[in-house]
């Protein structure tokens, strides 16, 4: 293996760690700072299938990739 495939290696598993920061979970108040709309907005984006979401023991919880998703449709 030579330098450069090592750092084509360390290039591609730098951008996956990158791209694994978008995929954390937040409950529905941290939803809700991020994008500065109600919670009551978002439990009825949830109820009618808009916006995806886990309930999780009884939390919802999302993934910032959904909400985002969700705001740019």
């Amino acid at each position: 293996m030579n330098y450069e495939s090592i750092h084509e290696i360390l290039d591609r598993i730098e951008n996956k760690i990158s791209d694994n920061s978008k995929e954390r979970w937040i409950n529905i108040r941290g939803a809700s700072d991020y994008t500065s709309l109600s919670i009551v907005k978002l439990r009825r984006a949830v109820s009618s299938g808009e916006l995806k979401a886990s309930k999780t023991g009884g939390r919802l919880l999302f993934k910032i990739t959904w909400i985002e998703k969700w705001l740019n449709s």
